[in-house]
């Protein structure tokens, strides 16, 4: 199972933010949508950073509340690391272990082309083994 499955299943549509927009505004988006991450882009094409839950509660707690006011580009990780539509599932699954992040923008010929979460590899790695298993019973029903 390859990473462009999971995109056809759920969708390419990811939100952005400008890296110049403050961490209130992040906040809300995250919020607003129920997401836990935000890629952020000057053009909505081109990844220069993300921007994730833990990343807005970990400046929170260095520096209070007026940090809310600071630039999403003062937090973000602009080393982002990014997969290709031609991953496979268990490639993906060992990055974000590795890494030790829940979300991993996508990206196409240089350009933002979706976001896979945890929560979507995870979701995709069991119905792969549940379907496995059904052609496992099928097959010793049928032999």
């Amino acid at each position: 199972m390859t990473v462009k499955a999971i995109l056809d299943a759920k969708g390419r549509d990811v939100l952005t933010i400008s890296p110049d927009s403050d961490l209130a505004q992040a906040s809300a988006l995250l919020s607003e949508h129920g997401i836990g991450a935000l890629v952020v882009s000057r053009d909505g094409q081109r990844i220069d950073g993300i921007l994730s839950e833990r990343d807005i509660v970990r400046a929170l707690g260095r520096g209070g509340a007026e940090t809310l006011s600071q630039p999403v580009a003062s937090v973000m990780t602009a080393k982002v690391q990014v997969c290709h539509e031609d991953n496979t599932v268990n490639e993906v699954m060992q990055v974000m272990t590795d890494g030790r992040f829940r979300h991993l923008p996508v990206e196409k010929d240089g350009k933002l082309a979706g976001l896979v979460s945890i929560g979507d590899v995870v979701k995709r790695r069991i119905e792969d083994v549940e379907r496995e298993a059904e052609e496992i019973r099928s097959y010793i029903a049928t032999a």
